[in-house]
């Protein structure tokens, strides 16, 4: 990169920290853009999201042996612990719902075998080195902002509990403080100290309920304070 001139320098360390993505992909993309970081981005978006899932099955056979519940053909809460051992990943870390989200996980810290499958194949994964591989990635598909929405939209069915409708409040705030940490939206912390303080009982007639409709006006009203933010800028 030494040869390279500052601003073309500039433009590959930027990419590289926001997409996670080696010198050596951050190069071909912007090459390949012609070194326009935004035609960058949509060509390493479209290549990581398209590549051919060439995965062993017996490989990931013995992926899901090692983190397979002993007493259900599910993976668990342990073996979801274990598996983020391995990746050197903390468990609280986001880039855990991204993985969850590949996997289409019906349900908080469990696995099933199909979803475990599924979402390794679509990856390409049917190793550990792989799988660390590709972390970077995904953690580069929240600055993608169709699939933040896309995440969002999942996270609200994933954290609920079985057979509920609705999200606890303390599920619904966790889950908006580990979303927004990411976008850095300084509002997020006034919205979850008002869900706190927030007394039903004064306002039954709304039926306050953390379910599908406030967890999306939620994103709406961040996305339309985007905008207005944009449109003042410009």
């Amino acid at each position: 990169m030494h040869k390279l001139g500052r601003g073309h320098r500039d433009k590959v360390q930027q990419f590289m920290t926001i997409t996670g993505a080696s010198e050596k992909l951050a190069l071909q993309a912007l090459k390949a853009s012609d070194w326009h970081l935004e035609g960058a981005f949509d060509f390493f978006y479209g290549q990581q999201s398209h590549i051919k899932s060439y995965t062993d099955t017996t490989y990931l056979e013995e992926l899901y042996k090692r983190y397979k519940d002993p007493y259900t053909d599910m993976i668990l809460a342990d073996g979801i612990t274990l598996l983020c051992n391995d990746l050197q990943v903390d468990p609280q870390d986001i880039v855990m719902l991204v993985v969850s989200w590949h996997m289409k996980a019906s349900t908080m810290c469990e696995y099933s075998k199909e979803e475990f499958f599924t979402g390794l194949q679509a990856l390409g994964i049917d190793s550990l080195e792989k799988f660390r591989e590709r972390i970077p990635f995904m953690r580069s598909e929240l600055k993608d902002e169709q699939k933040f929405r896309e995440i969002y939209n999942f996270a609200f069915g994933w954290a609920k509990e079985k057979g509920q409708k609705s999200l606890a409040l303390d599920t619904a705030i966790g889950m908006w403080q580990l979303l927004f940490a990411e976008k850095q939206w300084p509002l997020v912390d006034h919205w979850c100290q008002f869900l706190q303080e927030f007394n039903p009982s004064t306002f039954h007639i709304l039926k306050f309920r953390y379910n599908c409709k406030y967890f999306n006006f939620f994103f709406c009203y961040i996305y339309l304070c985007d905008i207005l933010k944009l449109k003042k800028k410009n």
